[in-house]
């Protein structure tokens, strides 16, 4: 598997850009230039220079080092909301394909519900019950988008379910619980391990996409989307304040979608074919 990465130049170019971004957010608070929260508004907008390389935005913030800690925000909470959406679709998912009956019926009908309210409707009613912070939006997108973790996870499993492997170990007596967890997940995870990857350049710009307005986060934050929507106000003198967070969520989603699709072909290659 490791060669095959290695050897397919799109699942490379993505992995080096995740690599890439994830030291960045992982070293953000020892790397960065000046304080990204202190105002300074002697210092306002101020050109790229050897304290500031990318300038000071409308309150005499250094760009670069906000741009910096803006990685640990979006990662930060976009990775353990993806993989707390991940293992909960995988037990339901997978408990509800193999049990069937009532409880596969309920599942369905709760996901379908789910599924036709629009992600926004359920993080705008959620927030606005739960109140601004971080641990808002995350229980907000968690609450919005487990169904489509459940239902993926239960057409993957639906379809192992259906092999001979499976029926041989019904007869010969082994546990339910045995079944799911030791033959019917680690077969489907490779898949779902693909559209996991897909899932996180979704995961970040939705977060960014609540941060531009104005969810979830306290004024000021450095987060990429909350930076893209101060830098309106000044979009018409100083458009870079808008390029840079903007290029940053761009590359960031482009790395796991680069990474995700190129699994995809590796580890199912017959459903390119197709």
């Amino acid at each position: 598997m490791i060669i095959k990465i290695v050897n397919n130049k799109q699942a490379l170019t993505g992995l080096v850009m995740i690599a890439l971004v994830s030291l960045v957010a992982a070293t953000a608070p020892l790397i960065v230039p000046n304080d990204p929260h202190k105002i300074d508004i002697v210092n306002r907008f101020l050109s790229a220079n050897a304290q500031y390389p990318l300038g000071t935005d409308q309150l005499g913030r250094c760009v670069l080092s906000r741009l910096l800690l803006g990685a640990s925000y979006s990662l930060g909470i976009a990775v353990p909301t993806l993989m707390a959406l991940g293992g909960i679709g995988l037990i339901l998912g997978t408990s509800a394909a193999y049990l069937g009956g009532r409880l596969e019926r309920a599942l369905l009908i709760i996901c379908d519900l789910f599924m036709a309210f629009p992600s926004l409707v359920i993080v705008l009613s959620l927030v606005g019950a739960l109140g601004q912070g971080i641990p808002s939006i995350v229980v907000a997108v968690m609450f919005s988008l487990w169904a489509w973790y459940a239902k993926v996870v239960w057409s993957y499993a639906c379809l192992e379910k259906s092999k001979d492997y499976i029926l041989a170990c019904i007869i010969a007596g082994c546990r339910h619980s045995r079944i799911m967890f030791r033959h019917i997940i680690p077969n489907i995870l490779p898949q779902f391990v693909v559209y996991l990857s897909t899932g996180m350049a979704s995961m970040i710009i939705m977060i960014s996409g609540f941060s531009f307005l104005g969810l979830g986060f306290e004024s000021g934050t450095p987060e990429w989307g909350a930076m893209l929507n101060e830098a309106r106000a000044s979009f018409y003198s100083h458009p870079t304040f808008v390029l840079y967070p903007g290029l940053c969520i761009l590359l960031t989603a482009a790395g796991f979608n680069l990474f995700g699709e190129a699994l995809r072909d590796i580890i199912s290659p017959e459903e390119v074919s197709e």
